[in-house]
Order: C-alpha cells, then structure tokens, then sequence
C-alpha cells in the first residue's frame, strides 16, 4: 500500500464497515467475523471484501486481501494476533493493542469514556514490565515513571505494504538507556516519543476515531509526520537522514 495516497472519500459500505468493526472489537475484544459483518450490515461477501480494501487504503484496517472470508488482522487501535500490548477494561482482559503508539489513544474510544484501561506491556531491550493506566486520552498512572516509546521505522517505511511493520518498530522501553540497548540489539536506530508527545502525536485520531463517522483518510506523508514529530520536540535526528 503506497504513501502520500491522494486524499479519496471512503464509500458509505466502508463507513458503515468501519463503525461496525469498532462497535463490535470494542464491546467483544476481537475483530468480526464475515458472517457478523454480513448480519449487521447487510453487506455482501464482495462488497465486504471491496470495503476492506478500502480501509486498508486509508490505513484504518490490514486485512488479509487473499483470504476467501477476509480474515481481519489489524483495526486500529486493535489487534487480531498476542502484541506487546494487552489491554485490559474493568479490571479483565480486552484484546492487544496494535502497539505502544497505538495504546496512546485506545481509551478515548466513545464506549471506554470515563473508564480506567490499563495496559500491561514490557521495556523493548529487557522484559521488564511495564504498566500504564490511561482515561480519556490521559495517563492516570505509568510504572515505572519516564517511560518512553521508540519508533525503530522511518516514516518513508511505514506503510510499505501495510501497517503491520511500522506498528512493530513502536515499542514501549523504560528509559533512553534501555532504548540505546534494545537499538543495538535490533542494529537499527530510532526515535524517542515522551507519553505527552505521545499523546499529541495521536490527539487528532484519538478525537475523531469513533467520534465521527464521516472521519476521512489520513494518509501516511513521511516529510510531513516527521516535521509534526520535530514541532512536538522530538528529536528527530535518526530520521532526518532519510530525507536525503
């Protein structure tokens, strides 16, 4: 899936897609199945399948475009398979997050105001755990305290083929000493978010996603994530070479 897509208006199946796969990981921790789709929505196997297509094109979903049933992988800020991010709502497992990123604005979904989400996730160089409680876009706790998210992907990679791989290259670590570890270890360097650049990195989605439901396509512009990364304060030095 390519980069600087042109802005396109999603199709009303794609909308109406969307807000149901919302509604449904949200109240039941996982992505719908074909057959819930078809039942909630009236949609065909076809005009699912093209609805997908158009999602992941906006870079909402990964879906497996091969698969018959169109198995459901990612729906941000979802994931269908064990990431470094388990949510967990009322005190009971929820699903996993796509990834540290994406857990920034999991809990300013409609159906999660006003609640607690924590999230239990581990330091990226060592395995040491970590545990962040958020409520409506704000952290209400993180242990252990300076907890950082390092991005190991240059925006001019991200979205290559599909988010799966930018997603990964965002993990939680517990300072900018471990980060320099877990960068060696990988042979690849990044970039460190604070959780309040974090936060306003996210803001935009976060207050739109389930918020609006004619929400648009916000495709991925390398040059222009990387100048919003560096007005937010981060040190963007890793990836300034890529513009080259």
């Amino acid at each position: 899936m390519p980069q600087n897509v042109p802005v396109f208006q999603f199709s009303e199946n794609a909308l109406k897609l969307r807000q149901f796969v919302y509604e449904h990981w949200c109240a039941e921790g996982r992505g719908p199945t074909l057959l819930e789709v078809h039942r909630a929505t009236g949609l065909t196997r076809r005009q699912a399948q093209q609805a997908y297509k158009e999602l992941q094109l906006g870079t909402i979903v990964v879906v497996d475009q091969d698969a018959m049933n169109a198995s459901l992988i990612k729906c941000q800020p979802f994931s269908s398979f064990p990431s470094q991010v388990s949510a967990y709502v009322d005190g009971e497992f929820h699903s996993f997050a796509g990834c540290a990123m994406e857990s920034v604005a999991f809990s300013k979904m409609p159906p999660f105001a006003g609640k607690e989400v924590r999230f239990e996730s581990w330091c990226a160089c060592c395995f040491e755990p970590i545990t962040l409680v958020s409520k409506d876009l704000e952290y209400v706790s993180v242990e252990p305290e300076g907890v950082l998210i390092h991005v190991g992907l240059s925006p001019y990679e991200w979205n290559n083929v599909d988010i799966q791989r930018m997603c990964d290259s965002m993990n939680f670590v517990i300072d900018a000493e471990h980060a320099a570890a877990w960068e060696s270890q990988t042979a690849r360097r990044g970039v460190l978010y604070t959780l309040e650049q974090a936060t306003e990195f996210v803001r935009s989605t976060a207050e739109n996603r389930m918020h609006d439901y004619h929400w648009g396509v916000v495709p991925v512009m390398p040059e222009i994530i990387i100048d919003f990364a560096k007005a937010l304060g981060v040190d963007v030095s890793a990836w300034e070479a890529s513009r080259a």
